[in-house]
């Protein structure tokens, strides 16, 4: 779950869609602006993922995990 900066969630959107691990991305209302799935069966991959690649990303001012194991 993301938060970014006002009216920059579709260039955050943008910039989500090439990271591989990236499944799923949706633009949300309410405490959180956009929602993305990541799915890998390394967890370690997963936590690389968010905190190099999406919590680096310009306009994103925080970022909440839950992180699912099946």
């Amino acid at each position: 779950m993301i938060n970014c900066e006002m009216g920059s969630e579709s260039s955050v959107i943008d910039k989500l869609k090439p990271i591989e691990c990236v499944k799923e991305i949706a633009g949300v209302f309410g405490n959180y602006d956009i929602l993305v799935k990541i799915q890998s069966l390394q967890v370690d991959e997963i936590k690389q993922t968010i905190t190099t690649r999406i919590r680096n990303l310009d306009k994103i001012r925080c970022t909440t995990t839950l992180i699912c194991a099946n």
